[in-house]
């Protein structure tokens, strides 16, 4: 099933930063670090580029994802023209402090009385972007929440030494077009769960997590000890072991798979798994390019079709 989620008031958001856009110097796009390709609005980099404006790219919740992955993602990133990249996680207000120093090196030209600084964060639901609009302030200036979407409309502050920052809703896009990002970007709790069956992504979740981290799901779910080889066992399978193991049942005695989906994509998020990256610069090279490779097949698969059918007719 691919998920699509795109509330209403995400049009007059993007129209709404498309015109601030022309008063900003740098762009400052907040990415989950777990899923930083999928987590990338591509509409964003659009009324970036139509304005010619410099990007630092922050991967947020750093602490989450795999140290190796996120660093080639910041080489990928920093290899980029007009681009910066930094990972860090926005609850640090340290990290958080590096930001503007960052921006005025994509933005050298600016800073003065004259020219003051100004920056935009943008990003899509809950990557943390109040929450590095509070840290960068010392103070709870943004509204921040659990669920995606929780800002609405565009905030502008000072930051004093000649610089300023406007914080934008999240914005998603309309259409999701690899139907793997929009179960990442539902596991990461980007997406409202109105728009998700959780056992689905909890299902996708555990199987991608069962091939590129074995080892850390064990450990977490003691998978050995109920006699169960996490090499052999799918998502579904690892969802059953949880139910059981926590003993979450529902009234008429069969295992509470909602409650159990639940819990797994908690842990997830938390990071009680431990540090666990989704998708990596290579993963996302060979999925673009599987995904290019389906219409060639199928259409190669309708000619053969024809052209049978025509020797069947001709005969």
């Amino acid at each position: 099933m691919a998920i699509q989620w795109y509330p209403g008031h995400m049009t007059s958001a993007r129209k709404k930063a498309e015109e601030t856009l022309e008063h900003i110097d740098v762009v400052i796009e907040v990415l989950d670090a777990r899923v930083p390709a999928a987590s990338h609005n591509p509409m964003i980099e659009e009324m970036r580029n139509f304005r010619q404006r410099p990007n630092l790219k922050i991967l947020n919740k750093a602490d989450l994802a795999d140290p190796q992955i996120t660093q080639a993602w910041l080489n990928y990133f920093n290899s980029q023209p007009n681009t910066k990249a930094v990972a860090l996680s926005c609850k640090k207000a340290g990290d958080a402090k590096k930001i503007p120093g960052l921006c005025r090196q994509l933005a050298p030209h600016r800073g003065s009385p004259l020219k003051p600084l100004r920056m935009m964060i943008m990003g899509i639901p809950n990557v943390g972007k109040s929450t590095l609009m509070n840290a960068l302030l010392n103070r709870r200036a943004a509204k921040v929440g659990d669920e995606p979407a929780v800002t609405k409309s565009q905030q502008r502050f000072d930051l004093g030494d000649n610089q300023s920052i406007t914080d934008t809703p999240g914005m998603m896009w309309p259409k999701i077009e690899h139907e793997s990002d929009g179960y990442m970007l539902a596991a990461s709790h980007a997406i409202g769960r109105n728009a998700v069956i959780d056992e689905d992504v909890a299902e996708f979740l555990g199987n991608l997590l069962l091939k590129q981290y074995p080892a850390l799901i064990n450990t977490r779910y003691k998978l050995d000890a109920m006699k169960l080889d996490v090499q052999q066992i799918d998502g579904i399978d690892l969802l059953q072991a949880i139910a059981k193991r926590r003993a979450y049942k529902r009234n008429d005695g069969q295992w509470d798979m909602e409650r159990t989906a639940m819990a797994f994509l908690t842990d997830y998020r938390g990071g009680a798994i431990g540090r666990v990256s989704l998708e990596s610069p290579k993963s996302r090279a060979e999925m673009i390019a599987l995904a290019a490779a389906k219409p060639e097949k199928i259409n190669n698969e309708v000619e053969n079709s024809t052209e049978a059918d025509a020797q069947t007719d001709a005969s």
